[in-house]
């Protein structure tokens, strides 16, 4: 895998997109950790007010991310689309710490942040096109590597700016350092990325609009994203039941919470590209599965944890299964529209979109029937539900496949 990771970044089109991706992960790991603070605290946004905009920028993002997807798809340049998604987030984060107030916030995370939030699936639309030529399990190889990108900016960087930002009384300088850093990308993108040769005109019926909105809502397609979904809300169910079980059921402390989600983040980088060497000798579909095994005992030995030992315990098993779900479906969502790398991409923020729903629907079954430990066991259900779901749809399709 490391041999074709370094052959891949010599290639100029990888290399950019790595740093790019870097950097996109950079501004939303300096400012997501404090956007409630921000958002709540400082500005004096209502809890039922701030959750709901949260909720449409979601719905916003996943709305631009498939239309970004088919327009790339049309055009076959990225670099136009990423300069433009980038100068939105830019304007976004900026508005925010030039002008904090409640209207420019929403205006920011309304309508300028979630266009910036398609750059994550074009940016992975463009390292899927530059390496399509080099097969599909070094294709994974480079997924996992981009993956491990934005890890990396989520391990490094809400710490420091935490760290930097303490002494200050307010977290909208953190919006100030994400505007900074999309102004960097922007730079990167401009200078460094090649642009690409245009689409061919043979596919323009396919490209249509509706005719791509089809191909996301056919069967064959829905029900995978679906699979993926309930597999991926476990994520979504840990990382809000995880620091009410640390400081409640296991009897832990803040500083526990915080130690923990650094060591898993961590382990995750690490993983993200032992995973990507796993693929090599497994598939998507059975490596995904068995990521998914793992990280479902993970959470239900969450939901029984009664000491922070406990916690500490698992983050070696956290670690390993979340890395597997937070990579590997990259390249399984991609595949659903293979000769599509737009839109393929755009799958992944559909499949953030559902995993997050499916999450908040969980937790508030959970907690009306359970507490939190309780919900936590529901989220490993779903995880068997996804994980069923998906072996049923491809597993035995894929080792037809693969046999002589």
């Amino acid at each position: 895998m490391s041999s074709s990771l370094l052959f891949a970044m010599r290639n100029p089109v990888i290399r950019t997109s790595v740093l790019a991706i870097f950097l996109f992960g950079f501004s939303g790991a300096a400012t997501s950790p404090y956007q409630s603070v921000v958002g709540i605290t400082e500005l004096g946004l209502s809890d039922g007010f701030y959750s709901a905009l949260i909720f449409v920028a979601a719905l916003v993002n996943v709305t631009v991310s498939v239309t970004v997807g088919i327009v790339a798809d049309r055009v076959g340049n990225y670099r136009t689309l990423m300069l433009a998604v980038i100068l939105s987030g830019a304007i976004g984060y900026g508005l925010v710490y030039a002008l904090p107030t409640k209207t420019s916030f929403v205006v920011a995370t309304l309508a300028l942040l979630p266009v910036y939030g398609a750059l994550n699936s074009l940016l992975f639309a463009n390292v899927r096109s530059a390496a399509n030529g080099m097969g599909g399990k070094d294709a994974a190889a480079v997924n996992s590597g981009v993956r491990a990108a934005i890890s990396l900016s989520w391990v490094l960087v809400p710490g420091l700016v935490g760290f930097l930002l303490s002494a200050r009384g307010s977290m909208l300088p953190a919006y100030l350092l994400a505007s900074l850093g999309c102004i960097a990308n922007l730079l990167l993108v401009f200078f460094l990325l090649p642009a690409r040769r245009g689409a061919d005109p043979i596919l323009s019926k396919r490209l249509s609009y509706l005719a791509s909105l089809a191909e996301i809502l056919s069967p064959r397609v829905l029900a995978r994203l679906v699979a993926v979904a309930l597999i991926c809300s476990t994520l979504h169910v840990n990382a809000t039941v995880l620091p009410l079980i640390v400081t409640g059921a296991a009897g832990g402390s803040a500083t526990d919470i915080g130690i923990v989600v650094g060591v898993v983040a961590l382990l995750e980088v690490i993983f993200i590209l032992v995973w990507g060497r796993i693929q090599y000798r497994l598939n998507h579909v059975d490596a995904l599965a068995l990521g998914t095994a793992i990280y479902v005992v993970y959470m239900a030995l969450l939901g029984f944890s009664s000491r922070p030992w406990h916690i500490y315990a698992l983050t070696l098993i956290s670690g390993f299964g979340a890395a597997a779900l937070i990579s590997i479906p990259i390249t399984y969502l991609q595949d659903l529209i293979a000769d599509r790398p737009g839109l393929g991409s755009s799958l992944i923020a559909v499949n953030v979109f559902l995993g997050g729903a499916l999450s908040a629907a969980l937790f508030a079954l959970g907690t009306r029937i359970s507490d939190y430990s309780g919900t936590a066991l529901l989220g490993a259900l779903a995880g068997v539900a996804g994980g069923a779901l998906l072996l049923f749809l491809d597993g035995a399709r894929r080792r037809a496949v693969s046999m002589p």
